[in-house]
């Protein structure tokens, strides 16, 4: 060696090579190659798989490149697809669910007039169950089948009742009250009604006092002195009131009567109605009001019934009375739907009242209660 080499070998570090350890003393040689090649070896090996690129994907000359994220918007935007389709099929059915309530079992019904008075005012909203007399072609809150003859699961309404009609050749639905079955006879004479020959029943009552608003004005528009006034009365305080006459009729129906108000102010042209059979497979309706009733005493072209009408017209019975309005409610301020709420009203009964018959009362009467359901 000459003297350049081991001035060389004097200023090279003990470790060896710069920036390389040297072994420590002790140290397996093999575990020191190990860490010199540790910089450079290859990312592990699943057995018997690739290298795992997670994130990455094959790129040009084999390079790795980040994922595209493309797949995953295209889910979340399908997610939100489907929630708004979801959201639309739940509130279809919802409707349907609805629909098929109001024309299988109840629905809610709106009094527009006054011919079913005392017993129901213009504005009262009540329910009409659909199922008491079965299903027909009138049954669906729209009418959207053609007519037919019959009902599904068909029974004839009772004496009394209080009925939705469709009147023939309308889409339009009336309420009245059940007087006359299938083979009964109907007659009215000075406003007496003769069922099957004989007389029912009647007693006349207090009269009844209806306080007046929008809905049952009582001709307080009218001139002073006019006929529409002469029910007018004003009670204490100054209030004003329809003062009604009414007379309690009694009906029989099997080995009952029912009992239910009528409004009889006066002779009218509908208080004589000739001697009818009711067909089979009909029924004869009346209003309470008997002064002012388009019911089956008044022909079709005076918008009556036009006699008795055929019982698959019947669209359901009314039961009771959820609430009522006074007529002076508007839809642009919410508060006056509460103001113009009736008083006293909500749950009242719709069916009629019943006593016993004393024994042999009414024979004859009722032997027409189960003939001519269905038509021969």
């Amino acid at each position: 060696m000459t003297d350049d080499d081991r001035q060389r070998a004097a200023e090279t570090p003990a470790g060896g090579a710069e920036g390389v350890p040297s072994p420590a003393a002790g140290t397996d040689p093999s575990a020191a190659a190990d860490l010199h090649a540790a910089p450079d070896a290859a990312p592990a090996v699943p057995p018997g798989g690739e290298p795992s690129l997670a994130g990455t994907e094959p790129g040009p000359e084999g390079e790795a490149t980040p994922a595209d994220p493309e797949p995953a918007q295209g889910r979340k935007k399908k997610k939100r697809d489907n929630t708004w389709w979801d959201d639309l099929k739940a509130i279809l059915w919802l409707l349907l669910a609805v629909l098929l309530f109001h024309s299988c079992v109840a629905k809610p019904f709106y009094i527009p007039s006054e011919s079913m008075m005392p017993g129901l005012l213009k504005g009262d909203r009540l329910v009409v169950s659909k199922f008491p007399y079965g299903w027909s072609w009138v049954s669906p809150s729209f009418h959207i089948f053609p007519h037919w003859e019959g009902r599904i699961w068909g029974a004839m309404p009772r004496r009394g009742d209080i009925v939705i009609v469709t009147p023939r050749n309308s889409s339009s639905d009336y309420i009245k009250r059940v007087i006359g079955l299938p083979g009964d006879t109907i007659q009215l004479i000075a406003g007496q009604v003769f069922l099957n020959g004989r007389p029912l029943r009647r007693e006349e009552r207090p009269p009844t006092m209806i306080p007046v608003d929008a809905n049952v004005p009582c001709g307080i528009d009218e001139p002073e002195g006019s006929e529409g006034r002469r029910f007018l009365f004003r009670g204490t305080g100054g209030r004003w009131y329809c003062r009604l006459p009414v007379f309690r009729e009694y009906i029989p129906d099997g080995s009952e009567l029912r009992a239910y108000d009528t409004i009889d102010g006066g002779y009218t042209t509908a208080d004589d109605f000739p001697l009818y059979r009711v067909p089979a497979g009909h029924v004869f309706l009346m209003g309470d009001n008997r002064d002012d009733s388009a019911d089956s005493r008044v022909s079709e072209d005076r918008s009556g019934l036009g006699g008795a009408v055929p019982w698959e017209n019947i669209g359901g019975r009314a039961e009771f009375i959820t609430f009522s309005l006074d007529g002076s409610s508007s839809y642009w301020n919410p508060v006056s739907w509460f103001t113009a709420l009736r008083g006293g009203r909500a749950g009242t009964s719709l069916h009629p009242s019943s006593a016993p018959q004393t024994a042999g009362q009414d024979q004859g009467q009722n032997q027409n209660r189960n003939q001519g359901a269905p038509r021969p």
